[in-house]
């Protein structure tokens, strides 16, 4: 086994997160030595840009995180195409794939998801992709000017990003969800419908509490049978059921596993000197005051760089983070934050007020404590009030004396009573936000 060296800190996993380090390191540490181990070949790019990239909105080259020469300028040594297999915490050693070794000081696991394959026979085909990669990109890019009718399997966020790009390139989209309704873990029932609707109004074909059955064809899917028996045929299928926490490095070490890899407000991991963020976490919820896994690209950027602050020796806490979701599907636009308010768990919480326009498809629901602080929210076609709610959530300041105003179109600072308002914009211009 060869050693590769040692250095002052090691970074696996190559998106948002190991950016987030990276950045935050090097503003505390100029000099120490930094690596990277990147699983994939490409240069750091943005998930969160595929299907603006694949629906022609945008170039290959925006694609890209950070500019090229990224690394080069934070003297960081990427080591591409290999996997991290095995971490040695005693010695502090990390083994890659093809057996070689490398020594860490501080080392930051940013490892991200991998998608989740159903145990459905015949996902293996050379037209069926998740869309979660560059590679899945270049390969979905390549079937694009051929595909007819498309299967998305899942009505989450991943499914239904997919069904617009495709559809939007003029394709036959049919989506699957086993759940009785779209989006059923994020969203709740009303929301679900104004997105359903909307997908019929644009003409995807909705299979709900439906699956694949079967897959037929022999190198590639020619076509697909549902739970129900109805045939699809099918030149692309695309597999949007989720992501889970990718946390193989954690195992046979003294890190704690809950979903994610389990961490403090540090980011730091129950092993001293190995922190982990992103995808592969389980961070801080200043909603619920409990760790989640929190799969949101802002979340994994600034859990990495408060990483990376701690990891040079500067103390700083990740206490910002919520569970919050910016969709827009076939021109709905939907901001969600905090407790999750769908359906299944909104008929625990202490208070739901909520208000549904139907001429104007827009819609507004809050979960309120019992001390009147929001601890949830929904918003639907209006969303340009996301940043006020956020902050009242964020500050707990009890909303019950002006409760009625959150529904206004245009709420602001203006509709909070004037000591109130005088004390929030006070705080957000000391901490430089306004």
């Amino acid at each position: 086994m060869s050693n590769m060296g040692d250095y002052d800190y090691l970074i696996i996993g190559n998106s948002a997160g190991a950016v987030g380090c990276i950045e935050g390191l090097r503003s505390v540490d100029k000099n120490g030595t930094v690596a990277l181990v990147a699983e994939e070949d490409y240069h750091v790019y943005s998930r969160a840009l595929i299907p603006y990239y694949l629906g022609g909105q945008i170039t290959r080259d925006k694609l890209y995180y950070r500019s090229l020469d990224f690394y080069d300028r934070a003297r960081v040594s990427v080591i591409n195409g290999h996997r991290a297999v095995k971490i040695d915490s005693t010695v502090r050693v990390v083994e890659l794939d093809n057996g070689s070794r490398l020594g860490y000081g501080k080392l930051l696991l940013a490892t991200g998801g991998k998608p989740i394959y159903p145990p459905i026979p015949g996902l293996d085909k050379q037209n069926v992709f998740s869309f979660h990669s560059m590679s899945d990109v270049l390969g979905i890019e390549k079937e694009l000017a051929a595909v007819q009718s498309a299967v998305v399997l899942g009505g989450g966020v991943i499914g239904l990003m997919a069904a617009e790009v495709l559809h939007k390139r003029g394709i036959n989209v049919h989506v699957l969800e086993l759940a009785e309704r779209l989006l059923a873990p994020v969203v709740d029932a009303t929301t679900s419908h104004l997105v359903e609707g909307a997908l019929q109004k644009a003409g995807v074909t909705l299979y709900l509490k439906n699956t694949i059955d079967q897959v037929h064809g022999t190198e590639r899917v020619e076509s697909v049978t549902l739970k129900d028996g109805r045939n699809i045929p099918c030149d692309l299928l695309i597999v949007g059921v989720g992501v889970a926490p990718r946390v193989e490095l954690a195992q046979g070490t003294d890190m704690e596993v809950n979903r994610g890899i389990v961490v403090d407000k540090r980011m730091q991991t129950a092993v001293p000197g190995i922190f982990a963020c992103g995808d592969c976490a389980s961070t801080y919820n200043f909603v619920t005051g409990a760790g989640q896994n929190l799969p949101l690209w802002p979340n994994a950027y600034l859990g990495g760089r408060i990483a990376g602050f701690n990891m040079a020796g500067m103390e700083r806490a990740f206490v910002q983070g919520t569970a919050m979701n910016a969709m827009h599907f076939f021109d709905v636009n939907i901001i969600n934050a905090g407790i999750n308010v769908t359906g299944a768990n909104s008929r625990d919480a202490l208070g739901v007020i909520q208000e549904y326009e139907k001429d104007t498809q827009t819609y507004r629901k809050f979960i309120l404590s019992e001390e009147g602080h929001i601890k949830g929210f929904i918003l639907v076609g209006q969303i340009a009030r996301a940043g006020i709610f956020l902050n009242l959530m964020r500050r707990k300041i009890d909303v019950r004396a002006f409760q009625q105003d959150l529904f206004k179109k245009d709420f602001g600072y203006a509709d909070l009573p004037e000591a109130l308002r005088w004390k929030l914009l006070q705080d957000d211009v000391i901490l430089g936000v306004v």
